[in-house]
């Protein structure tokens, strides 16, 4: 007679015993299994979100509230004009060394962008704008991953982040040299 080692007898390895499947290869439950948690909402596809109510609002408040946030900063500086001086401190890297730093003009950039002046938001600084574009998709995924009732995860491999470092310190350097004067604010 032979000893039973965890999983070669009726006992898996999680120590809990019974079939995996049932008659017709279809799966049953456990022994020993965990339930879900009472009052929880499951189908045939797993735990389901909330249809409505106070949940799907919470889920919601984050999206929302940094939409609200944007919106404001934008109307802003869409109200208050950056060419006007006095209206906001100058970027202390040009102070101090006269080089534009990635965000030069990016206040300038806003402007324009929310007076629909496209040309001039990206003569102000192009980063910026492209920024605004990729924050919107972002938002816009986020919104629906969160209505939903599922997790933003985007997750980006190291190359990507060493890629938009190089992409922003090529665009400093180009905008500071006399060709890329195109790039300056």
């Amino acid at each position: 007679m032979g000893t039973n080692h965890p999983g070669s007898g009726p006992e898996d390895r999680t120590g809990r015993s019974g079939s995996a499947t049932g008659p017709g290869g279809s799966r049953t439950a456990r022994s020993g299994s965990a339930t879900a948690p009472e009052g929880s909402r499951t189908g045939p596809e797993g735990p389901r979100a909330d249809r409505g109510g106070p949940g799907r609002m919470r889920r919601l408040a984050a999206p929302l509230g940094t939409l609200a946030a944007v919106a404001g900063a934008f109307a802003y500086v869409g109200a208050v004009d950056p060419n006007e001086p006095g209206h906001y401190p100058v970027c202390p890297l040009l102070r101090v060394t006269g080089a534009f730093c990635p965000g030069c003009g990016g206040l300038r950039s806003a402007h324009a962008f929310v007076h629909g002046d496209l040309g001039a938001a990206l003569s102000a600084n192009a980063v910026a704008v492209v920024g605004y574009v990729l924050f919107a998709a972002v938002w816009v995924l986020w919104l629906v991953r969160s209505w939903r009732g599922q997790p933003l995860r985007i997750a980006l491999a190291p190359v990507w982040w060493w890629a938009l470092g190089a992409v922003l310190l090529v665009f400093t350097v180009v905008r500071n040299l006399p060709f890329g004067a195109a790039l300056a604010p």
